[in-house]
């Protein structure tokens, strides 16, 4: 009966994942960004221009992959690349005005689906619901570092 209970779990979860995804994707495309470009927008515009070094270390990728997305984004409008201001051997990375905008929009859009899933659940359910995501996580999490460090 209980491993029936953790594949409705998974199979929910898998939904979920498939249903947001999809949105996000839709969402992204009618902004100009692809999944792979949005989350460096979304970082800039959290924390500010930083270093192609920084952004790729910050986001996950590897730097011959970091420049091709900041290639990217620098030919669509969204980000523009530019001297820092004390290391003349960095360039720093910085959201356009329509980046910007775009991060802005990210923000809100995050905030508005937020508020639609959770508003007038429980309090005592939505806690429950974020202790088990999290304890799910740092499960998948420890199994992912577990299998990179047996390489």
């Amino acid at each position: 009966m209980s491993e029936d209970r953790h594949e409705l779990a998974l199979g929910m979860i898998l939904q979920l994942v498939v249903v947001l995804n999809e949105d996000m994707t839709k969402s992204l495309e009618r902004d100009g960004l692809t999944n792979s470009r949005a989350p460096v927008v979304w970082f800039l515009g959290q924390n500010g221009p930083m270093t192609q070094k920084e952004l790729a270390t910050a986001v996950g990728v590897s730097a011959r992959n970091i420049t091709g997305l900041v290639d990217a984004l620098e030919a669509t409008g969204f980000v523009a690349r530019g001297p820092h201001p004390t290391d003349r051997r960095a360039t720093l990375v910085s959201l356009t005005a329509l980046g910007d905008k775009t991060a802005r929009a990210m923000d809100r859009d995050k905030a508005e689906l937020a508020e639609l899933l959770f508003t007038g659940i429980p309090e005592r359910k939505l806690d429950a619901f974020v202790d088990v995501l999290g304890e799910v996580l740092g499960r998948i999490n420890r199994e992912l570092e577990r299998l990179k460090e047996a390489g």
